[in-house]
């Protein structure tokens, strides 16, 4: 089984952080679901997924979540 995306590759987006990572992701996620909470109840992919693909691409940055 394969885990995408990678989190090798999600701690070096964090600089080498894996708690940098999961309070980015966590948050990004929680922002995902007050915008669309309904919307993801029959969605195929959680928020948090969502969040670490975000990072992945770089469409979120640390410094981007407050």
């Amino acid at each position: 089984m394969m885990i995408e995306p990678p989190i090798d590759t999600l701690i070096e987006k964090s600089h080498g952080n894996k708690y940098i990572l999961s309070i980015v992701a966590s948050k990004r996620a929680k922002e995902i679901e007050s915008v669309r909470g309904d919307e993801l109840a029959n969605a195929e992919k959680k928020s948090i997924s969502l969040a670490l693909e975000e990072i992945m691409n770089n469409e979120t940055k640390a410094s981007d979540v407050e």
